[in-house]
């Protein structure tokens, strides 16, 4: 069973012990980068499999007020990521399905849910779109790693 919980000082070893592909840090950063970035308008989370943490992810509320492709209403995926070793069980699919029935609960004044994925990153595209997300047929161009899709899922159903 896949779970999403707000982070708290008790999840914070579990998320310091995940371990990512090199070629995935570029992408989703560090657990330490993941943990220093809390504030007033990124929330942290974590993805739990079975009760034990497996993933992090931040929801940005101020998602609308960086990027222009986002529309206010709307709340930002950042930095979703599963450690190496629960990739591959469809616990990332779970978790991105999990997310909607969660951000519909959570964050109720929110319509849509967006994020940017690389380009080169096939699998985890794919993971978005069996989750719940529609590739919006645009690019954003500002990433540090090259060309990004940019994604979309509806909230409120």
């Amino acid at each position: 069973m896949v779970e999403i919980e707000k982070l708290v000082d008790s999840h914070v070893e579990a998320v310091k012990n995940i371990r990512l592909a090199d070629e995935q840090v570029k992408f989703a950063g560090t657990p330490e980068e993941f943990l220093r970035d809390g504030s007033d308008v990124v929330h942290l989370h974590v993805i739990k499999s079975n009760g034990t943490v497996v993933g992090f992810f931040k929801l940005d509320l101020a998602y609308s007020s960086s990027y222009s492709f986002c529309p206010e209403g709307s709340i930002g995926l950042r930095a979703f990521a599963l450690d190496i070793n629960q990739q591959g069980k469809g616990i990332g699919t779970e978790a991105v399905k999990t997310l909607f029935s969660y951000l519909k609960t959570n964050y109720p004044i929110y319509d849509s849910v967006y994020l940017t994925v690389n380009c080169r990153n096939p699998k985890a595209i794919a993971c978005y779109q069996k989750g719940g997300f529609e590739d919006t047929q645009d690019t954003y161009l500002g990433g540090d790693v090259g060309p990004q899709s940019i994604m979309r899922g509806k909230i409120a159903v």
